[in-house]
């Protein structure tokens, strides 16, 4: 698909099978403008470094398929859990993170999202939220310019984040807020409770988003429908139009100036159908 002129960035989490320079290559085989990809295997704590052939093909398709680092949202693994409340696991988190974010700025990559973490029943909301917060700071004291991308969740076991005040929290308690985005997830959202099955609904959530985190932190937002009803607290990604949210957010979000010139990636179940659910999001779009 032909990348048109407008301030609408669409893409999905790409495989990077065989090596982060095989990203772009399968973000452009979909049409995306944006991307998301993992710099590491996302199921273990440790991975070889990034070879020169690795950073050199990558910037080079980057540059070849005509993508902006702007619009590449790499996902850290889901092991991180950056709340933990004992000290081996919050070193390992630290750890880990510290490695993907470092991935990055090889990569010349701007931004890295993270699921935020779980206080696992042993220490309150709050300090949770803290050890949020140290342990961004702590990343980002170590290193030159990525952003670290704290995603919204749906409520699950223990997790935090899943209301927006936690996302406020952990920017409030950050000493490097310049550097600390949020992405929005609209299963996550729809999951937690935020009732976004209908544009009313999506305008209410992002304007309660604007006053309690403010837009300037929006850096990015992961588009899934919901295999889950509304407040169900269970994160089910769906195909686009196939769940309990429906097509009616996805056009909201696509024709809200809110959401122009940030990553909108998809993260649906069907990924051979990445290219189709790209093309209808465009075709959403008004004037």
């Amino acid at each position: 698909m032909e990348k048109k002129e407008h301030n609408k960035w669409i893409g999905a989490h790409v495989s990077a099978s065989g090596g982060v320079q095989n990203a772009p290559l399968n973000a452009e085989k979909i049409g995306a403008r944006a991307f998301g990809l993992f710099t590491k295997n996302q199921r273990r704590w440790n991975a070889k470094p990034l070879s020169d052939d690795n950073i050199d093909g990558f910037k080079q398709h980057v540059s070849d398929y005509g993508f902006q680092y702007d619009y590449i949202m790499p996902h850290a693994s889901y092991l991180i859990n950056l709340g933990h409340p004992e000290k081996e696991g919050i070193e390992k988190s630290r750890n880990a993170l510290l490695d993907e974010a470092q991935r990055c700025e090889q990569l010349d990559i701007t931004m890295l999202n993270v699921h935020p973490g779980t206080h696992l029943g042993k220490i309150s909301v709050d300090e949770c939220l803290t050890r949020i917060a140290e342990s961004v700071d702590w990343v980002i004291e170590q290193t030159e310019f990525v952003t670290i991308v704290i995603e919204n969740m749906a409520g699950q076991g223990n997790s935090v984040g899943n209301d927006f005040e936690h996302l406020a929290s952990i920017i409030d308690k950050s000493s490097y807020p310049e550097r600390v985005g949020t992405c929005l997830d609209t299963c996550h959202a729809f999951a937690a409770g935020y009732e976004i099955d209908t544009s009313e609904g999506y305008d209410d959530m992002m304007n309660q988003f604007e006053d309690i985190v403010g837009l300037d932190y929006l850096t990015g937002m992961h588009l899934n429908d919901s295999k889950r009803k509304c407040g169900s607290e269970v994160d089910r990604h769906e195909a686009l139009g196939e769940g309990e949210i429906g097509w009616e957010l996805f056009r909201a979000l696509v024709n809200d100036s809110r959401t122009d010139d940030i990553p909108l990636i998809l993260e649906t179940p069907n990924k051979e159908n990445w290219d189709e659910e790209i093309v209808a999001l465009y075709d959403l779009m008004e004037g």
